[in-house]
């Protein structure tokens, strides 16, 4: 590939055009916000377009572009539908849960309110610190993917995209809230929509065979049903990204914004099929790069196909279709962070409390974007960030959600539950080479361990995290109906 496509300043001129695109259309359709929960959720009242388009677009982010084209290198076919079902699976989920957890919180705002009633303020503290965490490292993963794409088609330094897109989303998000984050969703998707489609008739248009026989002919063992690493890769995907998205305060904060259940089902179908189907596609051009050119970096295996001949007209749609799918992403997580310190923050400080809770709230997403800042500047990959994440929500998503089925749950034993569960999954969980874990090459040498377990650490480490809360919920369970 080559080193610079655009310049530093075209892309830059590129980025503030789009930025204040967005930031007009906020301030346009700007409505003065009467309270808090004004902020959180809206007005209630959205519709079946205004919610499928914010769900898909807020679910959406710039991971797509980087995340499953780089594990398909690797993980195969098992592991591109592993991605976009995981990614689909929560919607699908909250077909059930969302109206339900509607009809026990009529005004509700946030999933924290269920655990509260169900768990007690301790386990809603753990939660409220893991749940802000991952957001937190979501939100350092998107504006890390939107630098490094910068970076790869100009050379523009980290930082100044990092600073600059988190600029742009606060001058919008933190005086608009949520219905601001909802009408700018709607293009952003569009936008999103047309590109990726666009991509789809580029990529395949240029083969000079059919793709699918391609990936066979020079990759055939990353769709064979007898590669191991299209199900331990798969099954891990699904695991990571569905756990990790039923805490994600964005997608229940549009629950809770649906007009009436039917509006809120009809838009999580929608919303499931329209994502499971762009990360599907995105992650089957990670196996087309690779059976094109196997010694391909995986982070850039989409873009080894979209930039393959140079036209500057490409570049850009695609740099637009990044700054969109970033800034649809980001507003939403930082709007979800805000609501949540705003609902529960009294829960962690006793300062985050009182009638000024709004503008407390604003100085703390300021200092966290900072810190976000400060993160996305060194590059972390993308992937792993992610992958981190998703394993602190993996180790409490059983417990959590078993909550749905009994009403009555031991707050000790749900505690003891998530951090065992936690503190397993960190045990295998591998380090960036993935050649290593706290465990295996660390606490202990890897000549301990058969080679089934230290070449599939990550598959393990999201196995133990959500199989150990299990046993010791079943057990818990299990020897109560025998007494």
């Amino acid at each position: 590939m080559k080193d610079i496509y655009l310049s530093t300043q075209t892309t830059l001129i590129i980025t503030l055009v789009v930025g204040a695109f967005f930031i007009a259309l906020g301030y346009i359709n700007l409505k003065k916000i009467s309270d808090n929960k004004s902020h959180i959720i809206g007005d209630r009242n959205e519709s079946i377009f205004s919610l499928t388009t914010s769900l898909s677009a807020s679910a959406l982010g710039a991971w797509i572009l980087f995340g499953p084209a780089s594990a398909a290198t690797w993980g195969g076919i098992g592991a591109v539908i592993g991605y976009a079902l995981g990614t689909a699976a929560p919607m699908l989920f909250l077909l059930n849960f969302g109206p339900k957890i509607r009809r026990e919180f009529p005004n509700g705002m946030s999933l924290t309110e269920f655990i509260k009633r169900r768990f007690g303020t301790g386990i809603l503290k753990i939660m409220l610190i893991l749940i802000l965490f991952y957001l937190t490292i979501f939100l350092i993963a998107e504006v890390t993917a939107i630098a490094f794409l910068l970076n790869l088609i100009s050379k523009t330094p980290l930082w100044i995209t990092s600073g600059l897109t988190l600029i742009i989303c606060l001058l919008y998000i933190l005086r608009g809230g949520f219905k601001l984050s909802i009408i700018t969703d709607k293009y952003q998707f569009l936008i999103v929509l047309v590109i990726i489609l666009f991509s789809i008739f580029l990529i395949l248009g240029n083969l000079e065979i059919n793709s699918y026989e391609l990936i066979k002919k020079n990759s055939a063992k990353l769709v064979s049903k007898n590669y191991i690493p299209n199900y331990t890769a798969g099954l891990t995907f699904f695991i990571a990204v569905a756990a990790t998205n039923l805490f994600h305060q964005g997608n229940w904060q549009r629950v809770f914004a649906a007009k009436n259940n039917i509006i809120l089902k009809k838009s999580l179908i929608y919303s499931s099929i329209i994502s499971f189907l762009i990360v599907l596609w995105m992650g089957y051009t990670g196996l087309i790069s690779f059976s094109i050119d196997p010694k391909i970096n995986p982070d850039l295996a989409f873009f080894k196909l979209i930039f393959s001949n140079d036209n500057v007209f490409i570049i850009i749609s695609i740099l637009i279709l990044a700054l969109s799918l970033t800034l649809s992403t980001i507003d939403t997580l930082i709007n979800a962070i805000s609501s949540l310190i705003i609902i529960d923050g009294k829960e962690l400080n006793k300062l985050l409390s009182g009638r000024d809770i709004k503008n407390k709230c604003n100085k703390l997403i300021l200092l966290l974007c900072a810190i976000v800042f400060i993160f996305a500047s060194k590059g972390y990959s993308i992937l792993y960030l992610f992958l981190f994440a998703d394993l602190l929500c993996c180790a409490a998503v059983v417990t959590i959600f078993y909550g749905f089925f009994k009403k009555k749950i031991n707050t000790r034993l749900s505690l003891v539950s998530i951090i065992l569960g936690l503190s397993s999954g960190l045990l295998f969980f591998p380090s960036q080479n993935f050649q290593s874990s706290l465990l295996v090459g660390n606490i202990m040498s890897v000549e301990y361990f058969s080679p089934i377990i230290s070449s599939n650490l990550l598959f393990i480490s999201f196995i133990v995290a959500i199989i150990v809360p299990l046993v010791i919920i079943t057990t818990y369970s299990l020897r109560n109906s025998l007494r």
